[in-house]
């Protein structure tokens, strides 16, 4: 008869006998982590000096040594340092592109995207930087679609020199979009693009659930869109710093390009390639 108790009471590893293997897990930036302790949820940011960082869906920061007591898809898991990769080539920018081994940025080409709207621009940086540095692409400032034609009347496109521009709010009958039909209708329309997503401003861009909030608040007309949202939200919304502040908490929240509407992703992408071509 077998002895499901083993021969020797004293032997090694009688303690560890019949226990679950708990695997370990590379803490890779952006892994959603829940501590099995209290329940704390968040992703990684960062790995240094043993411990593990971890940002809430609120951008608050705990740290936590690595090891047990950690939860992924709410298995037990021990948390390691992640291994450098093997293959720069399996490296994704925010944006999903692979990063291309030892990828330089290339001379900026002559043709550029416009971006209305100091925010806009710099969302589209942070998830596209690195694709427009590799492609040479240039982003610049529009302070409004309304200003887009003397730009052009004063720097023509050419089929050398094409522009992409991205506007907001651009639906049917808007202000924006009579612009945007008015200016491609004329001489420089064959080497301009005009696309633009429906929200009224690119903060909506922004996934709700990326910044922590279930939707964003519906704002009376009268009212300041982004001082509105501010105030709906419980934020301070007392003057421009307030709003600065409100921005680069939502700009903080984006990592990759899944924390983006699709109706700006694939805008983005659109200006990309004709700039490029």
């Amino acid at each position: 008869m077998d002895d499901r108790y083993g021969t020797d009471v004293l032997a090694a590893g009688w303690r560890e006998a019949g226990r679950k293997v708990v695997p370990e897990t590379a803490a890779e930036v952006d892994l959603v982590v829940e501590v099995a302790a209290d329940g704390y949820c968040g992703a990684v940011v960062a790995v240094r000096g043993g411990n593990v960082e971890l940002e809430d869906r609120l951008g608050k920061v705990r740290i936590f040594p690595l090891g047990g007591g950690f939860l992924v898809d709410g298995e037990p898991v021990k948390l390691v340092a992640p291994q450098a990769q093997a293959s720069a080539g399996r490296l994704r920018t925010a944006s999903g592109s692979f990063v291309a081994p030892q990828q330089r940025a290339r001379v900026a080409r002559a043709s550029r995207i416009l971006v209305e709207g100091r925010h806009d621009a710099e969302l589209v940086e942070k998830v596209w930087g690195a694709d427009l540095r590799v492609e040479g692409v240039v982003v610049e400032y529009l302070q409004g679609v309304d200003l887009l034609d003397d730009l052009l009347r004063d720097e023509p496109p050419s089929a050398e020199r094409r522009y992409g521009v991205l506007v907001d709010h651009l639906v049917a009958g808007s202000k924006e979009t009579r612009i945007a039909e008015q200016i491609l209708r004329g001489p420089h329309g064959a080497h301009l693009k005009i696309v633009g997503h429906p929200h009224i401003d690119v903060w909506q861009c922004v996934r709700p659930e990326a910044v922590g909030i279930r939707a964003w608040p519906v704002v009376p007309r009268g009212i300041d869109w982004k001082t509105g949202v501010c105030r709906a939200l419980g934020w301070p919304a007392k003057d421009q710093a307030d709003i600065a502040h409100a921005w680069q908490r939502i700009l903080g929240s984006v990592r990759t390009y899944r924390d983006l509407d699709p109706a700006l992703l694939g805008r983005v992408e659109e200006l990309i390639d004709f700039v490029t071509v």
